[in-house]
């Protein structure tokens, strides 16, 4: 069901599902692989999922992550009922064709979905993008009348403040929110990600904060 691997001296193993795994839970996702140039991103991100599970960010309806959202857009791409219904993909679009001449699409790293229907991009934003791309996503935000804020969360402050003045340049500044986190071990959860001290309380995303 499980895979397990240790990939570097001193950390901990890295678990995985496999496909027995997903088949026992009836999951269509494929079964995931290791890149270890994203290694740090992707552990990082699953203690961003789960402290959106318990609450960490409000209550929410839904916490969806980049792989689910491109399997439902692949599904929906397939489907002829989906342009009967005018049914809208998952990703933000960024304008033009990609690779098949599809349109080019963004998704965030988790998608969360307040009870009453609004959504909340986060990007777990480890490297600083070169500016073009960047402002290509937040403005392929800033035009997605279905998300109504994104949060980054950053561990260097050179990539807080690059997001922050790419929002500001755009004008899309009062629905970008910049969380600042740190890597360390805690006693009740292990290593993982945390809200920095230094930038105060953790995002929280209620309904009355949602409005546009």
């Amino acid at each position: 069901m499980l895979a397990s691997e240790r990939f570097f001296h001193g950390q901990p193993r890295c678990w995985w599902i496999t496909p027995k795994g997903l088949a026992v839970i009836d999951s269509q996702l494929p079964a995931p692989r290791i890149d270890l140039r994203s290694y740090r991103h992707d552990i990082g991100l699953g203690w961003v999922w789960l402290a959106a599970e318990r609450g960490a960010f409000g209550q929410l309806r839904e916490v969806a992550s980049e792989r689910t959202m491109r399997s439902r857009d692949g599904v929906l791409r397939q489907s002829p009922v989906a342009e009967l219904e005018r049914k809208e993909p998952f990703g933000v679009r960024l304008g033009g064709a990609g690779p098949a001449s599809r349109e080019r699409l963004h998704y965030p790293d988790l998608l969360l979905t307040t009870p009453g229907g609004r959504r909340i991009g986060v990007e777990l934003e480890l490297t600083s993008k070169d500016g073009p791309r960047r402002e290509r996503i937040l403005a392929g935000y800033g035009a997605d009348p279905r998300i109504a804020a994104v949060l980054y969360l950053v561990d260097r402050p050179a990539v807080a403040r690059a997001v922050e003045a790419s929002a500001a340049r755009l004008d899309i500044a009062p629905m970008v929110h910049v969380q600042r986190v740190q890597w360390g071990l805690r006693r009740d959860a292990g290593p993982g990600l945390a809200p920095a001290r230094s930038r105060g309380r953790a995002y929280r995303a209620p309904e009355s904060a949602m409005e546009r």
